[in-house]
C-alpha cells in the first residue's frame, strides 16, 4: 500500500516547515523507522522516520522548499506497486522560502519525529550539500552561500567553524572595496549598498507573529523588586567550593525561586483561554535562550520538585541543545512561567515581553554594587533588579506582587531553596 510523506504539525502555532534535505533518492529502498528527510520547524530541525517500508518512489519537493503543514512531499510504495497517474503527472507544487505556503489542514502525520543526528555516511550523496543543522541556521543568519562552503567536518559534512571562516572571509574581502570609491559602481543605487538583506526563517517568521499578537493582545501591566544577593553569591561559592562536580550559576537560583513562588501563589502559574483561566498543577518553568536563528525557551518540567543541581545540569543541556537547533518538540512547547536573564550582558534591568499563553515573565537584570540601608545604616549590598510583565487578565496586581514577595523572600534567603 502507498504511503504518502507529508508536513506533519509540531506544534499549535505551526503551518509550514522547511524541507532540509533529503536523506533518500528516489528509487532507494526505505525500511520503517529509517531516516528520509530533515526537517526545519519554527524551532528546530528534526528528523522524519517512514512509518512503512518498501520504495521511496517520488520526491514531489527540493530541498530547501517550504512546504504547508499536511502537504505531501514524497511517496513510498510497497514491492510491485507503481506510481498513480494522477501522481505522476501532477506533482503537488511547494512554496519557496521566499514565498512560504498557504496553511492547510493539519493531516494525519505519515513520519515520526525524532532528534535530528548527522548521518555518519551524509557524504557525497547525489552531489547534495551536507551541513550541520547549526551551520544551516548560521548561513541563513549570515547570507552565507553553503554551495561555497568547504566543509572541514566528517565527511566532508559543513560545520559551525567553516560557516565563520567563510563569513570572516567574506568581511575580510569586502574591507578593501568598502575602502575605495571606485570599486564601487557609480550608477548603484544608493539605498542598494546601505544594508544586508537576511532572509527570513521560519523560527524568526513565527516569533514576529507571536510577539507582536502578545504586544497588541495582551494587556500587560509590570511589577518591579530588588533583591540583594550576598547571602546567595555566598551560598553558590561554598556550594561550587565543596562540591566540584556541580556548577551551580545565579540563574540557576533563580530558577529555583521562581519555581518555587509558582508553588507558593498558584495563581500566577496560569494561562487565559477564551472559555476559562487554565491553572497550571505542575509547575514547569521556561527559560529564555538565544540562538543563532532568534529566541526559544526550553522547559524545566517540575522545577519544584528538582534539587539545584538537578535544575542546573537541565538547563544547561537544555541551552546547548537549543543552540544546536536538537530539542525535540516536547521540550520546548508548554511551561507555565517564563524567566529571561540579561544580566550576564550588563543589563540592569528591562521589561519583557509576554510568551503566550502564559500569564507572567520575569526579567532578570545584572547584579551590581549599590548603597543599601540596613539596620539603619549605609552599607554595601549587590542589588539584582527584576521586573515582572503580567497578564492583567489572569494576575491581577495584588497576585503579581505577592508573587514577587515570594521570589524576593527565596533569593534573599537562598538555604531555604535547599530544603
Amino acid at each position: 500500500m502507498a504511503t504518502e510523506i507529508i508536513m506533519p504539525s509540531v506544534s499549535t502555532s505551526m503551518t509550514e516547515g522547511i524541507l532540509a534535505r533529503w536523506l533518500k533518492n528516489e528509487g532507494d529502498a526505505v525500511g520503517k523507522g529509517e531516516i528520509v528527510a530533515e526537517i526545519e520547524t519554527d524551532k528546530a530541525v528534526l528528523e522524519l522516520e517512514a512509518e512503512a517500508e518498501g520504495v521511496l518512489a517520488r520526491r514531489y519537493v527540493a530541498d530547501g522548499a517550504c512546504v504547508a503543514v499536511g502537504a505531501p512531499m514524497g511517496i513510498i510504495l510497497q514491492a510491485g506497486e507503481t506510481l498513480p497517474a494522477a501522481v505522476d503527472t501532477a506533482v503537488p507544487a511547494a512554496a519557496s522560502p521566499a514565498q512560504p505556503a498557504a496553511p492547510a489542514a493539519a493531516a494525519p502525520p505519515a513520519v515520526a519525529l525524532t532528534e535530528a543526528k548527522a548521518p555518519a555516511d551524509a557524504a557525497a550523496r547525489g552531489g547534495r550539500i551536507f551541513a550541520s543543522p547549526l551551520a544551516r541556521n548560521l548561513a541563513l543568519l549570515n547570507g552565507v552561500d553553503l554551495a561555497q562552503v568547504q566543509g572541514s567536518g566528517p565527511n566532508g559534512r559543513i560545520v559551525k567553524r567553516d560557516i565563520e571562516a567563510a563569513r570572516l572571509a567574506r568581511q575580510a574581502a569586502a574591507a578593501p572595496a568598502a575602502a575605495s570609491p571606485a570599486s564601487t559602481p557609480a550608477a548603484a543605487p544608493a539605498a542598494a549598498r546601505s544594508y544586508e538583506e537576511i532572509p527570513h526563517s521560519s523560527m524568526r517568521r513565527v516569533i514576529a507573529q507571536r510577539l507582536s499578537a502578545s504586544k497588541q493582545q495582551i494587556p500587560h501591566f509590570y511589577l518591579s523588586v530588588d533583591c540583594q544577593l550576598d547571602a546567595l553569591l555566598a551560598l553558590r561559592r561554598q556550594i561550587n567550593g565543596v562540591l566540584p562536580e556541580v556548577r551551580v550559576s545565579v540563574n540557576d537560583f533563580v530558577v529555583k525561586a521562581v519555581a518555587g513562588a509558582m508553588k507558593k501563589v498558584p495563581m500566577a502559574n496560569a494561562a487565559w483561554t477564551e472559555s476559562a483561566i487554565h491553572r497550571h498543577r505542575s509547575v514547569d518553568v521556561s527559560v529564555a535562550v538565544a540562538t543563532p536563528s532568534g529566541l526559544i525557551t526550553p522547559v524545566v518540567r517540575d522545577a519544584d520538585s528538582k534539587s539545584l543541581g538537578t535544575v542546573s545540569a537541565e538547563v544547561k543541556d537544555l541551552a546547548e541543545r537549543a543552540r544546536q537547533g536538537k530539542l525535540l518538540p516536547d521540550e520546548y512547547q508548554g511551561g507555565g512561567f517564563t524567566i529571561s536573564n540579561l544580566g550576564m550582558f550588563g543589563v540592569r534591568e528591562f521589561a519583557a515581553i509576554i510568551n503566550p499563553p502564559q500569564a507572567c515573565i520575569l526579567a532578570v537584570g545584572a547584579g551590581e554594587a549599590r548603597a543599601v540601608v540596613r539596620d539603619g545604616a549605609v552599607v554595601a549590598a549587590t542589588v539584582m533588579n527584576c521586573t515582572l510583565s503580567v497578564d492583567h487578565r489572569v494576575v491581577d496586581g495584588a497576585v503579581g506582587a505577592e508573587f514577587l514577595a515570594a521570589f524576593k523572600g527565596y533569593i534573599e534567603q537562598p538555604m531555604s531553596l535547599l530544603v
